[in-house]
């Protein structure tokens, strides 16, 4: 289930990169905020408004994993933010 998490957060990453096409002035994290991640079914809302600031630079998915504002280059990154359960290895 991990690597299927890992790929929902890119995902919603590149879902925010088409967002953010065309507008002007480029979104900032509270824009995003407002108007795309607030509503996807993929993010802690409670989370993100409790840790991720004020303007939120950091939004916490319903997974251990997040996005993360990265300002040098105007784009969400993911990160993780929890345990991550691994199966154990059968060496048998």
């Amino acid at each position: 289930m991990s690597f299927e998490q890992v790929e929902e957060c890119w995902q919603l990453s590149d879902q925010a990169r088409e967002f953010a096409k065309g507008l002007v002035p480029p979104p900032t994290p509270a824009v995003y905020w407002d108007r795309f991640f607030k509503g996807a079914a993929l993010v802690d809302v409670e989370r993100t408004l409790r840790e991720g600031g004020t303007s939120p630079s950091r939004i916490f998915l319903k997974s251990p994993y997040g996005l993360q504002w990265r300002p040098d280059h105007a784009d969400w990154i993911p990160f993780r933010h929890g345990d991550v359960a691994l199966p154990p290895l059968d060496l048998d």
